[in-house]
């Protein structure tokens, strides 16, 4: 059987996610017993950026699994020295069976990863999606609310790689609604926002974006930031931060738009307290940030079974 990557929510599609999720849940809710089904594997860890909680989840979700670990840091392969990937990856993928990788760079350098028929390639994170984090998120969401059916999330900030996997996520999720809500010249790709509608006519659900911060919707379900600076990259323009100040989530902002009772906060993390969000939110009862934390491990063990379960 054909070996399986995890490189983009949309080219997993819905049957895919949904599966991904039911894994994901089960592993939340602990009923996969003592299973170790990546007994005698090998899972490689390469990321060329920082992380905590990525990294952490990854490594304990393939020990918890039964696989051995390797770690790369991002000097450590021959590709600093001029190898092609293409040849890096045809030989670890004669010594290990699945390769996470993280990165700044585009989804491109995954896929020439993935250009070989051995080795499972997870995306930890690129440029342009996250989908694990996307599988967390929506764990988090039926963890707490018993469903995804009828959920409006509104997700506020910069259209980054985590808005961009949430949106298609949403997008495959029947009856789900996204609001995203970010400042002008900083929203969703626009090709990312019409693949991810074009999944919600056909699911059901519901993907929408605008830019003004002072037309809310309210009653939603769930609140979602995440970092201005994604990965700490600095933006060229020198006054973002003063067009971002308007979709900071302030307990006055969680006060309009949230319901009677309810309501949650959710954020990807690593928080910017006193920007994306504050302390009074992020520590707040209506928290749920460092819960999705925890499901950081439940999708990384989900992804990870799930690839190794063709070979």
């Amino acid at each position: 059987m054909a070996v399986r990557h995890v490189l983009s929510i949309a080219e997993l599609g819905p049957k895919n996610l949904a599966d991904l999720l039911a894994r994901a849940y089960a592993f939340a809710r602990e009923t996969n017993g003592e299973a170790r089904p990546l007994a005698g594997k090998v899972v490689g860890i390469y990321f060329r950026g920082t992380s905590t909680r990525t990294r952490t989840s990854f490594t304990v979700g393939a020990m918890r699994l039964g696989a051995g670990t390797i770690h790369y840091g991002p000097n450590d392969l021959q590709l600093v020295t001029g190898e092609t990937i293409q040849d890096t990856a045809r030989v670890l993928s004669s010594f290990i069976d699945v390769l996470v990788i993280r990165t700044n760079q585009t989804l491109a350098e995954m896929k020439g990863f993935a250009q070989q028929d051995e080795m499972a390639v997870v995306n930890a994170m690129s440029d342009n999606e996250h989908p694990t984090q996307a599988i967390a998120d929506l764990v988090t969401l039926q963890e707490h609310f018993g469903r995804l059916e009828d959920l409006h999330v509104l997700y506020l900030g910069e259209g980054n790689n985590t808005a961009a996997s949430l949106a298609l996520a949403v997008a495959m999720t029947p009856g789900m609604q996204l609001t995203l809500v970010t400042p002008a010249g900083y929203g969703l790709p626009d090709e990312v926002l019409e693949t991810a509608q074009g999944f919600a006519r056909e699911s059901g659900a519901s993907v929408e974006q605008h830019h003004r911060a002072d037309q809310l919707p309210t009653n939603v379900d769930a609140v979602y930031t995440t970092r201005w600076q994604t990965m700490g990259v600095p933006k060229p323009d020198t006054n973002w931060q003063e067009k971002f100040a308007p979709y900071s989530v302030t307990p006055a902002l969680m006060a309009r738009v949230s319901k009677p009772a309810g309501t949650i906060f959710l954020h990807d993390l690593p928080a910017m307290r006193g920007q994306d969000t504050h302390d009074e939110v992020l520590d707040g009862p209506q928290s749920r940030a460092f819960r999705q934390a925890r499901h950081k491990l439940t999708s990384a063990m989900a992804v990870l079974s799930w690839c190794v379960a063709a070979t």
